[in-house]
């Protein structure tokens, strides 16, 4: 999956979509709304290192052994 691509985009707004709303609708705290956001911004920030992470892996086909 390409990070520029709109797959990479609708995926990455359905993460951000569903962290804030369980932590923003779960949360009982006074600063529900910056939490929230928080922990939303962080899911898409790894999502977003996973996926380039693997995207600049893809071509490799070698055989890593960590034994």
């Amino acid at each position: 999956m390409n990070i520029k691509s709109y797959k990479y985009l609708i995926v990455a707004t359905i993460t951000f979509l569903i962290l804030f709303l369980m932590n923003y609708i779960g949360n009982p705290e006074a600063d529900r709304l910056e939490r929230a956001l928080m922990t939303a911004v962080a899911g898409v920030v790894g999502l977003t290192i996973g996926m380039w992470f693997v995207y600049r892996n893809r071509k490799d086909d070698t055989h890593h052994d960590f034994d």
